[in-house]
């Protein structure tokens, strides 16, 4: 890890008593927090805080390691950083997760232009359907859908992801077309492990409606879901972008036109704002702009519902969202 950062973590530290008020000093999450400051203690090679229920107070080691530590930033302060190409060139390697649907139809394009664009950037793309932690998983940054914003992760709005409601026509000639989102409690419905695993949302005539669903067939992976429907295996609710190919060309039947699905966002998650590094700050704003403008997902996502709703994607571009670890 970088000793500059874990020096001022630790002087953030002692000079405000608590490890939640570094955080808060420093835009950094205190699981980050807390890492920087076990390996601070590593590399001293010695305890350098005594920990108590109430306050936190230095150690012998610890007055030691601070004086050093603020001689270390004073140096580091003054020195001017030169790198080859210039400080704000993207170089290194970009660690990032997100779902395998997301991934598949959205990020391998995303980032290959990304490399195109950043020659010395290198990208390790992971696929993960659940939430990691990105501390212990040493992610840089997770891409998720969701709507469940806590403040305790910080993100970035990079697009929104509408759903449909489909199925196959097989299904449909087997078990009836609803007419109604009530009438998905009568139906085999899909579900995703991480969201709308019981409860599907709605709105409908201006008015939230919540729709309680069952099935007998659950995944932790949305793609799963969708090769599942196509058979005609029950009912599912799908992002837009992945479902759109399938309806165009008849696989599928979008069902429900006069309900809307709960529109979900697609954030860029990160642990601080502190010292973001080039890589990371313009692997952000490059995904803003190509969510924007990218012909191949626009049109994933352009097919608007039979009731003549457009769908689409709300563009935004502002940083400093908290969010939790989120679920897809």
């Amino acid at each position: 890890m970088d000793r500059i950062t874990a020096a001022q973590v630790f002087v953030a530290i002692a000079e405000r008593g608590s490890m939640v008020a570094a955080s808060e000093a420093l835009a950094m999450s205190r699981a980050m927090v807390t890492r920087y400051m076990a390996e601070m203690e590593q590399w001293a090679g010695a305890r350098l805080l005594h920990r108590t229920t109430r306050r936190l107070s230095l150690t012998d080691a610890g007055e030691a390691t601070l004086a050093r530590c603020r001689q270390m930033l004073e140096v580091a302060g003054a020195m001017a950083v030169a790198s080859p190409g210039g400080i704000d060139t993207p170089h290194g390697l970009l660690r990032i997760t997100c779902s395998q649907s997301l991934a598949q139809t959205a990020l391998a394009g995303a980032v290959t232009a990304y490399l195109r664009r950043y020659p010395r950037a290198a990208v390790d793309l992971q696929m993960e359907n659940r939430a990691v932690n990105l501390v212990e998983q040493r992610i840089d940054l997770a891409i998720r859908i969701t709507n469940a914003l806590e403040p305790n992760l910080i993100a970035r709005q990079l697009a929104s992801c509408a759903s449909v409601v489909c199925a196959a026509p097989s299904y449909l000639a087997a078990h009836g077309t609803p007419r109604r989102a009530e009438d998905l409690a009568l139906h085999n419905c899909l579900t995703y492990t991480y969201f709308g695993k019981s409860l599907w949302q709605f709105t409908h005539d201006g008015e939230a409606l919540t729709v309680p669903v069952s099935g007998r067939l659950s995944a932790n992976e949305s793609l799963v879901l969708l090769v599942a429907t196509v058979a005609g295996a029950g009912i599912a609710m799908q992002p837009r972008y992945s479902a759109a190919p399938l309806i165009a060309s008849g696989q599928l039947v979008e069902l429900l036109p006069a309900y809307q699905p709960q529109d979900m966002g697609i954030y860029g998650i990160y642990t601080s704002r502190q010292h973001m590094s080039p890589l990371l700050r313009t692997m952000l704003d490059f995904l803003v702009d190509w969510f924007a403008g990218d012909a191949d997902w626009l049109a994933a996502i352009a097919a608007a519902p039979s009731s003549g709703r457009p769908v689409g994607r709300k563009r935004h571009a502002s940083a400093g969202v908290k969010v939790p670890e989120a679920q897809q």
